[in-house]
């Protein structure tokens, strides 16, 4: 051996980090691991190579958690940059973002497959799982109505309208409306606050109050309000509003 050979570079840090992640996952089970590791899990498919933790623990820094991640906006994901073990400056790109944001799409799908198939009124806690995943991180206001018939099973989440970042107009008249079209016989109304703080503000109140009356004379029920935010899920049938 000729020793002024020079000696093999040491492999990088993360080699076979891959298929040892995926033997802790197949081994001890993949709820097992922390959130950052499940999305290194899910970004190897979109990202064949290279380490893809910094990328996946910048993620959940920027956004703050796992579900807030996923439901980003694709413009906003690849903003998103981490340092890889040679010092590069790499991203997700907008086809990993867009990965992201159907992942995303089929959790809420699914949810909502589970708070449609019974009654709503008797499988509240799916509809506000539901809720929650669809608006929590909704950067701006988005006033929606969850149509239901005479056994209180969902025939159409709409979007109404879509606003800023404190305020989403809403005309009563139109919420009616659309539940006539529908033949809907009661509704449940919700809305965001990107804020945070899910508490309903005077404003709600009344135009709550005013989609109840313009309901009411046409024999339309309005079982809840909710109002979502990072926060939790405030109800106005709870707190006594309604």
């Amino acid at each position: 051996m000729d020793a002024t050979a020079p000696a093999p570079a040491p492999k990088p840090h993360h080699t076979g980090h891959r298929e040892r992640l995926r033997d802790r996952a197949r081994g001890a089970g993949i709820h097992h691991l922390p959130d950052y590791e499940l999305l290194e899990l899910f970004l190897f498919r979109s990202q064949p190579q290279g380490d893809v933790k910094p990328i996946a623990k910048a993620l959940l820094a920027r956004f703050g958690s796992l579900a807030a991640v996923l439901a980003a906006p694709v413009e906003d994901l690849i903003t998103v940059r981490a340092e890889d073990t040679k010092g590069r400056t790499k991203g997700i790109g907008t086809e990993t973002a867009l990965d992201l944001a159907a992942l995303h799409e089929v959790a809420r799908r699914v949810i909502k497959e589970q708070a449609a198939k019974r009654t709503v009124i008797s499988s509240w806690t799916a509809l506000v799982a539901y809720v929650r995943l669809s608006l929590q991180h909704e950067a701006r206001e988005q006033f929606r109505v969850l149509y239901l018939d005479n056994r209180n099973q969902l025939i159409l989440d709409e979007i109404q309208n879509r606003g800023t970042v404190d305020h989403a107009p809403v005309y009563p008249r139109e919420v009616v409306r659309r539940a006539l079209e529908l033949s809907a016989k009661s509704m449940i109304i919700v809305h965001n606050h990107p804020s945070g703080d899910p508490t309903p503000s005077r404003p709600d109140i009344e135009m709550t109050r005013q989609i109840i009356e313009a309901a009411r004379a046409l024999g339309i029920d309005v079982h809840d309000h909710l109002i979502v935010g990072r926060d939790g899920v405030a109800s106005f049938k709870q707190l006594g509003l309604m």
